[in-house]
């Protein structure tokens, strides 16, 4: 008789769960103020640099966004929307709580031209790069 693969691989998958669900009540307690972290792209353009982040489940209203210092910082809340009681959840993946990140702007951006935009959960802030002044330089004839 042959055995399944899975059926070989089964008791060490059940065990896998059982260190992670254990690890992760051992964490728990050790864990900083911010668990969500927002994952970004960003790009360049000729004319602007670009960040996009993802936030599922974030209000618009209950983000932030400023810069200072050349600086730009985003922060918010991912609020929990689970119900926990009668519930023994086996996995626990999705992450809630406050987040911020900061980013350092280049010089060559114009900081008083950003925008930000959010739809359906991505934070989409586009950054303008300063029109690049070319003086006109008289040269002296001797």
């Amino acid at each position: 008789m042959l055995a399944r693969r899975s059926d070989l691989f089964e008791p060490f998958m059940e065990l896998q769960k059982e260190i992670d669900r254990l690890f992760s009540d051992f964490v728990r307690p050790f864990r900083s103020e911010f668990e969500f972290l927002p994952k970004v792209d960003a790009y360049e353009t000729e004319d602007k640099v670009v960040l996009e982040l993802e936030l599922p489940g974030v209000k618009k209203d209950e983000l932030k966004i400023t810069v200072e210092d050349g600086v730009l910082r985003i922060t918010g809340e991912k609020k929990t929307e689970r119900d926990e009681k009668g519930r023994n959840y086996r996995i626990v993946e999705r992450s809630f709580g406050k987040f911020e990140r900061s980013f350092i702007i280049p010089d060559y951006v114009d900081t008083k031209g950003i925008t930000a935009k959010y739809s359906d959960g991505v934070l989409t802030l586009e950054m303008p790069k300063k029109k690049e002044e070319k003086p006109t330089v008289e040269i002296k004839i001797e």
